[in-house]
């Protein structure tokens, strides 16, 4: 039995939300919470707010126990990239990228 949530078209780049997944992946919910809580990352926003809705969708639809939660899988892949144009010197222009992500968080319980 497991439970998900997603966060899709988040405005942050694949490879720095891949950096803050690397370091809660099959921890438990309250570690992984703690740390997402402490590490100065700009991914650990968004990633706190994504496990407070698995370990709800666990403990309200599968009714799982919420302290013997963890982390089973997470993963980030890239989402639509919004293209800009920065002005430069001379006429020209700079292409700049500005990427999103599809995040997915799967929380099991420990037997």
């Amino acid at each position: 039995m497991e439970a998900r949530a997603y966060l899709r078209h988040a405005r942050i780049s694949p490879r720095k939300v891949q950096i803050v997944l690397d370091l809660i992946r099959k921890q438990d919910c309250e570690k992984a919470m703690a740390i997402l809580r402490y590490t100065p990352k700009a991914a650990c926003e968004p990633l706190e707010k994504l496990l407070k809705s698995a370990m709800a969708n666990a403990e309200n639809n599968f009714s799982m126990d919420r302290n013997n939660l963890y982390v089973s899988e997470c993963y980030v892949t890239p989402g639509p990239t919004m293209k800009r144009i920065r002005p430069r010197a001379q006429g020209r222009a700079f292409k700049v990228l500005k990427r999103t992500s599809h995040i997915t968080l799967v929380v099991k319980e420990k037997e």
